[in-house]
């Protein structure tokens, strides 16, 4: 701060810190070291929201609430893969099911959501704001829109209807731009118009785009014009993507906002949060969104750099670049409950900071709904809560008083405090009626929807509905989306698009996901999806190794034929890192651009050129836990088991087994079976009869077996005849093989299941009670019904061939 001034200090947050944690490091970072370069990793999931909420209402509001998404008769499903993503509110969808309600999936996968929908809308990556345009020019031209409303509360509706008309003047413009049949476009716009209680509920896939707060906008332009928002089962509902991603958001973990949903381009704001603060060095305007502060870092503007409970080494794009800035970067700070992770690695100081179970403080979702996360767990050695370290940090600094908390419940009281300052019914984030809370009322405060503007006050469930909104004039603003940004297409022939995202049981980066056995037993290795055409035309094998090439990056992973991919579009996971692939982080295939109103990365749109991964032999290798090893192979990819360590690998050169395997299994092993002319290898090493290791490679991946027996001899002890006598097959012959996890709650295979729908069970919930799968979280359940309709169309299609079989 005194070589190089304020702005040489950047802060890095996370929507997985508590909302103390939150408020404590802005309140350091903008109000005290003086910094404006404070951003979070909420910025790659849900600014395009937040920028498009601003532009329309005002504010930064969520109009309605959880309880919409039941009571809509439209329920309109947009970039949310909501039944992996949002399992709970999913299984809420699920549950309001009825004659009369009918649910619109707008998604370019066959996802496991689309098992809700009544219409699938496949469209064309990137074109979903021609799709709402679309929506807003019918609704005009077919007298839809509600005319009394938009003239009594809202703004802009000739503009914005004539940059509609321009974009997509009809339903076949619609269809032809987003690659959909033209009835299928007719049908939404249709329902759409005839349904007043209709909500839309967005995430990630209109988010995560260069033209995210536009698609956003394009959304809420239909709502406003038809007089839908705020409305019971009527509004347009964004999801956020993180726990406490609007928590995040409250106290301004944004580099644009400032605490307490105030904001830099308010001189009255500045004033207000310095003098509440009696912080004399308050940043003075908005600081380096993510992609330009990780690439102030890389030219070395930014000095210090503090990261808190995230992994940007593996979430940013174009993560060379992004690892190179931490490498030059004089002095990184990383605040995580993880000690080895791919940003750690990068760390000059590493603060050990309280996980989840071992936190107290609140979170807010997604219907403005603040919740008390309550400590489980003990604090285990030199642990601490972030809001305690940054409070550290902040006294060390001489910023005592302002740093003096003794409790999550101080800061709470603090930031609530902040809410209602000066506030008088400006600003919709008031929290007046918490600001007096006991510490026992803080401990025991039931979740609760802001805004509470006093003691007596009622938490209101929804805002916006008497049509007064939170802009100067107290009107809504209908924004033209003129210029639709074209998404970049990938070379015909030689790239696909490239689409990420996340997949049913893991989270994020899975730094915490992936040390959890359960949690790997659905998806264990990276993975790329395809459509069967593009497995063919770019010599790609179904269970083979593939890759994707951009530049110098590259992502190996295991090839997935779909149906539901769209042709010259691939789909691949974020989850995998560093600590547990060799060549597997998605966003390595995504150059860092981004949305220039909200400074979004693109997270949906990459482009990459496939090819099969040359591999000579292919490995399984399972150790006892305690032998942690990058094996130097060309591909491999680890998954913790319950009693052991599991290993695919691959590699292009021919290796002289019997002479290394000693390495491989850490010691001689006693059984050994080699066969060269077929490159099959296998050998087992044991301690006092007790499996220490297990090591099978092929030539052919797909001759190695299923691991799952071979698993469960590492926690069996001392193996008996039997069990020493079919080590190197891999399996108990005798024993039937369950096949890929599909429910992984209870471990149900597919091959079991495949089993009861032959002897008779042909539904979900009689497969639930024979096997339980389906029973628990539910997550599995769009693909026991797929599987279940593969195997009807399989029966109709044997039943029809032997009907026309000649006699």
């Amino acid at each position: 701060m005194e070589n190089h001034g304020p702005g040489s200090v950047a802060f890095y947050l996370s929507g997985q810190l508590l909302t103390e944690d939150y408020y404590v490091a802005n309140k350091l970072a903008k109000g005290f070291i003086g910094t404006p370069h404070v951003d979070t990793n909420s910025r790659l999931c849900m600014s395009s929201a937040v920028a498009a909420h601003k532009r329309a209402f005002g504010a930064d509001i969520v109009p309605g609430c959880y309880e919409d998404l039941e009571l809509a008769d439209l329920l309109v499903l947009a970039g949310s893969n909501t039944a992996w993503n949002h399992p709970i509110l999913y299984q809420r969808m699920q549950a309001a099911a009825r004659q009369d309600r009918r649910v619109t999936v707008i998604d370019p996968r066959t996802a496991a959501t689309t098992d809700l929908a009544d219409l699938h809308l496949k469209l064309r990556p990137g074109t979903d704001s021609i799709l709402f345009n679309g929506l807003l020019a019918w609704l005009a031209d077919n007298k839809a829109l509600n005319s009394q409303y938009v003239e009594r509360h809202c703004d802009g509706l000739d503009s914005t209807l004539a940059a509609a008309r321009e974009a997509a003047p009809d339903v076949a413009s619609v269809a032809q731009q987003c690659d959909l049949a033209e009835q299928d476009v007719a049908t939404f716009f249709q329902w759409f118009a005839a349904t007043p209680r209709t909500v839309t509920a967005f995430s990630q896939g209109i988010n995560q785009s260069v033209a995210g707060t536009d698609k956003g906008n394009a959304i809420i332009n239909c709502h406003l014009a038809t007089g839908r928002v705020g409305l019971p089962g009527a509004s347009p509902f964004s999801l956020t993507g993180q726990p406490n991603a609007m928590g995040g958001r409250e106290v301004g973990g944004l580099a644009n906002t400032l605490a307490a949903h105030m904001d830099y381009e308010s001189g009255a704001d500045r004033h207000r949060v310095r003098r509440f603060w009696q912080a004399p060095n308050l940043a003075r305007g908005p600081g380096l969104k993510a992609v330009d502060m990780f690439e102030a870092v890389h030219r070395g503007d930014i000095k210090v750099l503090w990261i808190m409970a995230t992994n940007p080494a593996v979430s940013l794009p174009e993560t060379a670049r992004v690892r190179e800035a931490l490498a030059r970067c004089p002095t990184v700070i990383v605040s995580d409950c993880v000690p080895e992770t791919d940003t750690t690695a990068f760390a000059d100081i590493l603060l050990p900071a309280a996980g989840w179970g071992e936190k107290d403080g609140t979170v807010t979702n997604s219907e403005r709904c603040i919740s008390r996360q309550r400590q489980f767990l003990p604090l285990p050695g030199d642990v601490r809560p972030d809001w305690w370290l940054v409070s550290a940090v902040g006294r060390r600094l001489g910023y005592t008083a302002a740093f003096d908390y003794r409790s999550p419940a101080d800061v709470f009281r603090e930031h609530a405090r902040l809410s209602a300052f000066e506030n008088e019914g400006r600003r919709l984030f008031n929290l007046t009626g918490l600001t007096d809370l006991s510490d026992t009322q803080y401990q025991d405060l039931e979740p609760t929807q802001w805004p509470l503007s006093g003691a007596s006050s009622r938490p209101v469930a929804r805002l916006f509905s008497d049509g007064r909104f939170s802009t100067s004039n107290g009107r809504a603003r209908l924004v033209p989306i003129r210029t639709i940004l074209p998404s970049r297409q990938a070379d015909a022939g030689s790239s696909l698009v490239v689409n990420t995202g996340r997949i049913r049981d893991q989270w994020h980066t899975m730094t915490r996901t992936a040390r959890s056995p359960r949690l790997l037993q659905h998806r264990d290795e990276p993975f790329l999806e395809v459509h069967p055409e593009d497995l063919t035309r770019y010599g790609l094998v179904e269970g083979e190794l593939g890759q994707l090439i951009r530049g110098s990056n590259r992502f190996v992973g295991r090839v997935r034929s779909s149906t539901g991919q769209r042709p010259g579009e691939v789909f691949v996971p974020i989850h995998w890192n560093g600590q547990f692939a060799s060549d597997a982080i998605a966003n390595a295939l995504l150059e860092p651009v981004t949305d220039p109103v909200s400074g979004q990365p693109e997270s949906k749109h990459g482009h990459a050129s496939p090819g099969p991964f040359t591999a000579h032999w292919h490995g399984r290798l399972l150790t006892i836990k305690g032998q942690p090893r990058h094996w130097r192979t060309d591909y491999w990819s680890q998954a913790p088991l319950e009693s052991c360590v599991s290993w695919h690998l691959a590699g292009g050169k021919i290796r002289d087994w019997p002479a290394q395997v000693s390495l491989w299994l850490g010691g001689e092993p006693q059984l050994v079976m080699a066969d060269p002319a077929r490159g099959v290898f296998r050998a087992a090493r044991l301690q006092s009869d007790r499996l220490e290791a297990v090591l099978l490679v092929d030539a052919q991946a797909n001759r190695l077996p299923d691991i799952v027996w071979l698993a469960g001899c590492f926690a069996a002890g001392a193996l008996d005849e039997n069990r020493r006598r079919h080590l190197l097959a891999g399996r108990d012959v005798a024993l039937d093989d369950i096949g890929p996890v599909i429910c992984s709650c209870f471990g149900v295979g597919q091959r079991q299941i495949e089993a009861a729908m032959k002897a008779g069970y042909r539904d979900v919930a009689s497969l639930g009670r024979q096997l339980h799968c389906g029973t628990n979280c539910g997550s599995c359940v769009p693909e026991l019904r797929e599987l279940l309709e593969s195997d009807r169309v399989e029966s109709d299609r044997v039943e029809g061939g032997m009907a026309l079989a000649p006699e």
